[in-house]
């Protein structure tokens, strides 16, 4: 994780995590490393809804170019001028720019009374070069987003490398110890809609929920998700799929990011359990999470995959972590397994969990409707189980709620309150 919460602050998406709202942004650079580290964070997930323009010629190019031109929503100007000259210049951009634009300004000096005069004319930011492009998109969304707001839920995405893997299992047990073991409040979405396991595993009735918001997601509200959510316990809610064959489900791409939205609005915490598939929802939600969670078995199929969607992640999120690893079901009798160390090596990513084949311990947890960590809270299962939901939020238990769980085994290698 890249942001590492204490116990005592509100779970949910670091600042630099909140998705920015569809604005234009130009950008007019003095030089090259500013361009590139602004092309950088233009490519990001958190920029996806914003349009942005880079280009060269700091200060004058923007007062130039915009005589008689509308400005957008935000403006990102490098000078190399420094002091009162740097003052003038801004001045004189001041002439051309609409009151609505927003404007940010990129020095190469930290000039701290510049800062202070710049504020006093009204510039939104001053930003010293070179530009770290994490920082420049947690600078922009705080711009356009209320800090008195509560932050927005980190979704984690676990998404299975070959069908069987076990994916759709750990998501509802990772879940449930996240809401139960680390008293976070949390959302699991099935978004399996056919063949969707999550009402089995917590012996649920399935209902419509996930289908009806994806048929109509601009009615989707807070009274309406509170009626469809199923209210597992205390910090746990779930939203289910109908896993009927009756009809077809053909939701518009669009509307599983409108769920989503909607979702961590109200959860600081958003466990989605997608289905072994590859649409266009599916990628652009596995690229547009926090955290992905990759749970591969030792075999070819999986390689493949894992290898693909590490390839995947490391392209269209640059300045995100890899995704997480889980080896699961490793050790099965009889099988031929690549080895675990040759494995990881091909896919570029260490494993963030590897779990053993323990058919008795999942068989009697589906069978009963039932939790890993409940059927036999001592099991290593179980405590990978735990592992991977203090790596996936970065909290650890209580300490009243620490017991049954034991430490790290020799095998591994409401509202936004939490």
């Amino acid at each position: 994780m890249t942001n590492q919460q204490s116990q005592d602050e509100p779970f949910g998406a670091a600042p630099h995590e909140r998705p920015v709202p569809r604005i234009s942004i130009h950008a007019f650079c003095e030089f090259p490393d500013t361009g590139a580290a602004l092309q950088r964070a233009a490519s990001d997930r958190r920029l996806s809804k914003t349009n942005v323009t880079v280009q060269l010629g700091g200060l004058q190019a923007a007062v130039d170019h915009y005589h008689g031109s509308v400005t957008p929503n935000l403006l990102i100007v490098e000078t190399r001028l420094q002091g009162k000259a740097a003052v003038e210049e801004i001045d004189r951009l001041a002439e051309v720019c609409d009151p609505s634009t927003k404007v940010v300004i990129v020095g190469r000096i930290n000039d701290v009374e510049l800062y202070r005069e710049l504020m006093r004319r009204g510039v939104s930011e001053y930003l010293v070069a070179p530009l770290n492009p994490l920082h420049l998109i947690e600078v922009i969304s705080g711009l356009y987003l209320n800090p008195e707001a509560p932050p927005v839920g980190r979704i984690i995405s676990f998404f299975a490398a070959r069908g069987g893997a076990g994916s759709s299992t750990l998501a509802h047990n990772v879940g449930w110890c996240v809401a139960e073991r680390l008293r976070i409040n949390t959302t699991i979405i099935d978004f399996d809609l056919s063949f969707g396991t999550l009402g089995l595993n917590f012996n649920e009735e399935p209902g419509q929920g996930v289908a009806e918001a994806l048929s109509a997601p601009e009615r989707l509200d807070d009274v309406l998700l509170d009626r469809l959510l199923l209210k597992s316990s205390e910090h746990l809610s779930l939203f289910t799929s109908p896993a009927l064959l009756e009809r077809a489900y053909d939701a518009d791409p669009t509307a599983f990011e409108a769920v989503l939205d909607c979702v961590r609005q109200i959860t600081p915490c958003v466990v989605v359990d997608l289905p072994h598939q590859w649409t266009p929802w599916i990628k652009q939600t596995l690229l547009a999470s926090d955290d992905i969670v990759v749970v591969a078995t030792p075999d070819l199929a999986s390689l493949r995959t894992a290898k693909a969607i590490a390839d995947l992640a490391k392209q269209n999120r640059p300045n995100d972590p890899p995704p997480k690893l889980v080896m699961n079901q490793v050790g099965m009798a009889k099988r031929p397994e690549i080895p675990v160390k040759d494995f990881v090596a091909t896919v570029g990513i260490p494993p963030a969990m590897i779990l053993p084949f323990e058919p008795q311990l999942y068989g009697a947890a589906a069978n009963n409707g039932q939790m890993l960590m409940e059927v036999q809270p001592k099991s290593q299962t179980a405590d990978g189980i735990s592992r991977l939901a203090q790596m996936v939020t970065g909290r650890a238990p209580s300490a009243d709620t620490e017991k049954g769980v034991l430490p790290m085994f020799s095998f591994l290698s409401g509202r936004k309150r939490a």
